[in-house]
């Protein structure tokens, strides 16, 4: 039963991953060509994710302690990627830029359908671990922040100014800093169950 749970588990991963790495190589494109702080703190996040994934994957058939690690290292990850994304909101308001607002609408509408499939499948899976729950929090912060690109796509294109990308961008920025702080939390919480149950 636990090795056929571990193959789903690992599966699922595999798919997740899969569809996050082309989700970050789409932003990335879609982002440097609509001139959009938003679409590439999205593309950084997949991208981050994605690693964050190939860890999970790595620590899937190891002990619980490899476990609570990679967990460890996932939400100081996003953490990490939080602070790279203010700094890149940062650049573009004092350098300036001109974002697209349909490039930017139609990219987070694809993404937004593209999360709502990893989290459908991360769903399916059974008292998933510290990991998983993980890979959970990234697929719910990545469809959040996907609707928040629409609507800022939706400003850009009326009011014709790049702020509302630049405040779409800082709030991926903060979601992802939640979801780190909150990962790590249920990775400490892991922690002190083990401890008290001697794993």
């Amino acid at each position: 039963m636990a090795a056929r749970q571990d193959s789903m588990e690992r599966r699922t991963l595999w798919i997740v991953l899969a569809l996050n790495i082309g989700l970050a190589v789409a932003f990335f494109a879609t982002g440097a060509f609509g001139d959009s702080s938003a679409l590439i703190a999205n593309g950084l996040d997949n991208l981050s994710d994605s690693f964050v994934y190939a860890i999970s994957l790595f620590a899937l058939s190891r002990s619980d302690k490899w476990k609570r690690g990679a967990a460890n290292v996932s939400g100081g990850l996003l953490i990490l990627f939080a602070a790279g994304i203010l700094y890149d909101a940062w650049r573009r308001y004092i350098g300036g830029s001109d974002p697209l607002g349909t490039i930017m609408i139609a990219m987070a509408l694809i993404a937004a359908a593209i999360n709502a499939v990893c989290v459908w499948l991360l769903a399916k899976l059974k008292d998933p671990d510290v990991n998983i729950r993980a890979a959970n929090t990234f697929s719910y912060n990545d469809f959040a922040a996907n609707l928040g690109i629409v609507v800022a796509g939706g400003l850009v294109a009326w009011l014709g100014t790049n702020w509302p990308d630049l405040v779409v961008g800082v709030i991926v920025a903060g979601i992802a800093a939640w979801g780190g702080i909150d990962i790590l939390r249920d990775a400490h919480g892991e922690h002190h169950k083990a401890v008290h149950t001697g794993k």
